[in-house]
């Protein structure tokens, strides 16, 4: 442990069970998390003088099956693992609700949202946090995104479908919107993760 060898190695085990992301692995205290599920993920932001809460719920991800582990790194004296992963796809969908406030009217919408990244890149920082562990994933890449989320417009089909295209045309000067959000949502997706499939996972092996 606590050298170069030992965190190849640690790579090099992580892609190796990927085909147990989607069964578990017993022996290891690990259940199956592909797709993951998390009943809410919630996010309260204010942007450009628009304050909203945005609650997703019953949150379906998938592709970490697919995903590689192109880094791995453990930092010893802040008790924490740092690794890189891609995903060729990565998979998203579920119910959303939206409460926004932009210059004093008020907005309320639900609806069904599906989000699909490609050639996506994630780096994912664990830390030991007294008996379980806190979680932080910052997006590295996007390739490619494309997003529909129902009901935006109060169920305009024809007006829903041109916005469709025009987000899915523009995502990338919007990139910086969205990115906080795609942080949130998966950072909170894998530290459920950690919290509910690796609960019993012997972790204090890995970060003493």
């Amino acid at each position: 442990m606590g050298s170069t060898e030992f965190d190849v190695c640690m790579k090099r085990a992580f892609n190796k069970i990927r085909p147990y992301f989607k069964v578990g692995i017993p022996e290891m205290g690990v259940a199956p998390f592909d797709p993951h599920y998390a009943k809410e993920v919630k996010q309260v932001r204010a942007i450009l003088g628009m304050g909203y809460t945005l609650t997703l719920h019953d949150v379906y991800e998938r592709g970490w099956t697919t995903s590689t582990v192109t880094k791995y790194k453990t930092d010893w004296d802040n008790q924490r693992i740092i690794y890189s992963q891609y995903f060729p796809e990565k998979w998203l969908e579920g119910d959303y609700e939206f409460k926004g406030d932009a210059f004093g009217l008020g907005a309320i919408r639900t609806g069904r949202w599906n989000l699909t990244l490609r050639d996506y890149s994630q780096t994912t920082r664990i830390k030991r946090n007294g008996e379980g562990v806190s979680v932080n994933v910052e997006v590295d890449h996007i390739g490619d995104m494309e997003i529909h989320v129902s009901n935006l417009l109060r169920g305009n089909g024809i007006l829903e479908g041109m916005l469709d295209r025009l987000i899915n045309f523009t995502w990338k000067p919007g990139f910086a919107v969205i990115r906080p959000l795609i942080n949130d949502l998966v950072s909170t997706a894998f530290t459920d993760i950690w919290s509910q499939s690796f609960k019993n996972f012997p972790i204090d092996k890995f970060i003493k």
